[in-house]
């Protein structure tokens, strides 16, 4: 004979759930924090573009010192001379 399985205790109603910060703040707050993340959200990207664009201009700036560097050039071309005869 099979035992009788004991059945889970009911859910309590979702009316119970705990209160979050945002429930407990009064809109004008919240709305104040959310602007202010947007704001900081802004000032990162527009730091990391500032940084993308730094780095695109010092590459640049590099490549460029290494196109008037004769030595470089020389390490960088091809080492078979015959070719050009």
């Amino acid at each position: 004979m099979a035992k009788k399985r004991p059945l889970p205790a009911p859910k309590p109603a979702s009316s119970d759930k705990p209160a979050t910060l945002k429930d407990l703040l009064s809109p004008d707050i919240v709305e104040k924090l959310n602007s202010q993340a947007g704001e900081l959200k802004a000032a990162e990207e527009k730091r990391k573009e500032q940084q993308r664009l730094e780095a695109a201009e010092a590459r640049k700036a590099e490549q460029k010192r290494l196109d008037n560097d004769f030595g470089h050039l020389l390490e960088q071309s091809l080492k078979d001379w015959k070719k050009y005869k």
